[in-house]
């Protein structure tokens, strides 16, 4: 047995070898993939485009749109003198971020009253809506903050020392400067190596049934068990290497700090490995050619990573799409990559997501193994 597996082991490292494109799909597209995702996922908006309406002209108006002037997250780039330009700039995408100031602002700010701040803000991209207005929030909560400290001085200057005020101590954990960053690349080495091992694993079953090579093997003494691991052992050694690979640009690259124990995320990474071999596998036992296994690995691919709880948190989907995530095995391997990362934490915390990827790794290898003989018979 070990003697034939051995030729099969070395026949698929030949073959996988000695195509330059291979080659070259096994390290060039992770690290560009990499270095893509890392860069272009992100939570965090900066230069949001902006226009300003000032109609009060006023010494404190001018101040606040400073506020945003001189902000990192808002480019003001049109003063405009009227509602409808303003409304025109939004209208045409020319603008995200609309502030409205209308006159006798400063008059009410001096008198103690509410001085409003319009903000009009183009929704079509919700999410940079949202993250946009609570930066303006934090911008005229602070000014307002301000103005009334600047009023109780000018008022009762022996009063400001006594006005009861509440602080915000801020104290995250695991990424103090809120870095959405360190939050993605976690994910990005996960969503990866999914993407890189199904396609391997089920492209190189299929392209032996498709070119006529897969009968040739199998009137040969060789057993399917060993013509299963010899399938499936090679891609599982390159999947380690891509995965080491994938997490040293990160970690170097990015900088994203890895706390936890190696042996941790290696043993999380194995287990995960088999998960997705099992299911390259699997399809191709239901594929008979290359163009169907690509369809059918696209098929299971993608709500693999969102169920993951990669870009979109699992809390927020509906009760009965929270249950199906756990048939993702995706969804435990981030846990453990953020949490190896970021937290630093051990076999101690992570042990449910190592059974998890364990129980589904063994089920889906016996279903494929299962699969694969009937499809030989």
């Amino acid at each position: 047995m070990w003697a034939r597996l051995k030729q099969m082991l070395i026949k698929e490292f030949i073959q996988v070898f000695r195509d330059k494109r291979t080659r070259v799909i096994l390290i060039a597209p992770p690290i560009v993939q990499m270095l893509i995702f890392g860069y272009a996922a992100t939570f965090e908006i900066h230069h949001v485009s902006t226009a300003a309406l000032d109609l009060d002209q006023s010494q404190e108006s001018r101040e606040l749109i400073s506020r945003f002037t001189s902000s990192p997250y808002f480019d003001v780039r049109a003063q405009v003198t009227d509602g409808r330009a303003l409304h025109a700039l939004i209208e045409r995408g020319e603008a995200t971020v609309g502030l409205e100031i209308d006159a006798g602002f400063a008059h009410k700010l001096n008198a103690g009253e509410s001085a409003p701040l319009q903000v009009v803000v183009d929704a079509t991209n919700s999410n940079t809506a949202l993250i946009a207005s609570s930066y303006v929030a934090q911008i005229a909560q602070g000014y307002a903050r301000e103005a009334d400290e600047a009023r109780m001085g000018r008022i009762a200057p022996q009063l400001v020392e006594q006005m009861p005020a509440v602080e915000l101590a801020e104290r995250p954990w695991y990424n103090a400067n809120l870095s959405s960053r360190w939050f993605f690349v976690p994910g990005v080495i996960g969503s990866l190596t999914l993407v890189l091992v199904i396609t391997l694993t089920a492209f190189a079953v299929v392209r032996e049934r498709e070119i006529g090579t897969l009968e040739q093997i199998m009137v040969t003494p060789i057993r399917p068990v060993e013509f299963i691991l010899g399938k499936t052992l090679p891609f599982f050694l390159i999947g380690l290497f891509d995965v080491s690979l994938i997490a040293a640009v990160g970690t170097l690259w990015f900088q994203v700090p890895f706390r936890g124990h190696i042996w941790v995320l290696s043993a999380g990474s194995v287990l995960f490995l088999f998960c997705m071999l099992g299911v390259g596998l699997l399809i191709s036992t239901v594929s008979s050619t290359q163009q169907q296994a690509m369809v059918t690995a696209f098929f299971f691919i993608m709500p693999a990573i969102t169920f993951s709880g990669f870009g979109f948190p699992i809390a927020t989907m509906p009760p009965w799409l929270q249950t199906m995530t756990y048939l993702s095995p995706l969804r435990y391997f981030l846990v453990v990559l953020r949490g190896t990362y970021l937290k630093g934490v051990g076999i101690e915390v992570l042990w449910p997501q190592m059974a998890a990827m364990g129980g589904l790794g063994l089920g889906l290898l016996a279903m494929a193994i299962l699969r694969f003989h009937k499809a030989l018979d």
